[in-house]
């Protein structure tokens, strides 16, 4: 599915993101499972991963930073809030109206999208197309996952991999020719490999390694490749890449189908580990706070995740005012730590 260019363009705005500040490095769980940490540095490329403390919910991660983004794009009040999640709070209702009443906005449309770490890029479509059809001229977009939940924790192929987080951005009705724009979107699916990532009704994650890796990297490298050329450009044209993080393998062998080096591919999966729906907005921050993303550059989001679903679309990054870090009070527990992620300011 490509979406139609018609309507107002979504306008990238505001951007914002938050971690936990406990840091779970490989050595800790090396000593509870069955593994050393040269296995999951050369299979992941994960050193350390954040974990939420358990009084801290999707929701607060969402809350907090919904609240980056919206401080940062400098517009007060939105029309809708369209959270990607895998991990919401409660099978009933969903999270988006609780993390919009967080951030005062009764009364506002705010739905859950679950298309699990694609779920930001389904999320950001589904915000372009509230857009373009006019029936908002705001919409908050925020992917926050809990995802170190879902494991066995005596699994050591999947708990290495998965981590909390929360990113977001505002989007905004614009003008097509105006830095931010989002282009076209790819979505696509396959439920007939559904079976390659699944969390059992009450059971823990079950995984087929090597099967989703190769499914992984051609749905990721043929979902750029749509994407780059809806826009108009070449691959050649892209500045960055900023792949869906879920594993630095997975991330070289998309950069080598495409033939894009490892200098044009954001990447933090080292210090975050797989956050989901958030790792995209959450690499986004860390890159334009380092400056490995500069207003002017040409950037393509590609993601792939469980279902199967993938999905990738395209901007040229804007000159984003930065939102304020989230204090303790506003997530318990819940900042971006200096020393190993830069902050969002």
């Amino acid at each position: 599915m490509t979406s139609p260019q018609a309507g107002p363009a979504a306008v990238l705005c505001g951007l914002g993101a938050v971690l936990p500040p406990r840091a779970v490095p490989n050595a800790e769980l090396c000593a509870e499972l069955d593994t050393n940490d040269d296995w999951i540095r050369t299979r992941t490329g994960i050193l350390e991963r954040r974990i939420a403390a358990p009084g801290v919910s999707t929701e607060d991660l969402a809350a907090a930073a919904a609240t980056q983004a919206v401080e940062s794009s400098g517009i007060s009040d939105v029309d809708a809030v369209v959270l990607a999640t895998t991990t919401p709070d409660h099978l009933m209702p969903a999270t988006a109206p609780s993390v919009a009443a967080r951030l005062g906005l009764t009364g506002t449309a705010a739905f859950d999208v679950a298309a699990v770490c694609t779920g930001f890029v389904y999320a950001l479509a589904t915000a372009a197309g509230l857009i373009a059809t006019r029936m908002a001229r705001t919409v908050l977009v925020v992917g926050a996952d809990r995802m170190s939940r879902l494991p066995d924790p005596g699994d050591r192929t999947t708990r290495p991999l998965f981590a909390d987080g929360a990113g977001a951005v505002v989007l905004r009705a614009g003008d097509t020719a105006e830095p931010g724009v989002l282009g076209p979107m790819v979505l696509g699916s396959d439920g007939t490999h559904r079976d390659l990532l699944v969390v059992p009704h009450g059971g823990h994650m079950q995984m087929q390694g090597p099967d989703l890796f190769r499914h992984a990297v051609d749905r990721m490298s043929a979902v750029t490749r749509q994407a780059v050329q809806l826009a108009g450009w070449c691959l050649t044209d892209v500045d960055r890449v900023v792949p869906h993080q879920a594993n630095s393998r997975i991330t070289a062998a998309v950069g080598r189908h495409l033939e894009i080096a490892a200098d044009r591919r954001v990447q933090n999966i080292e210090y975050v580990g797989n956050t989901g729906a958030a790792s995209i907005p959450l690499a986004l921050a860390q890159a334009s706070a380092d400056g490995t993303l500069r207003p002017g550059h040409r950037v393509c989001l590609t993601a792939f995740g469980a279902g199967l679903t993938w999905g990738a679309t395209t901007l040229t990054w804007p000159d984003l005012k930065p939102g304020r870090t989230a204090r303790p009070r506003d997530v318990p527990g819940a900042v971006f730590d200096a020393e190993r992620v830069d902050k969002v300011m």
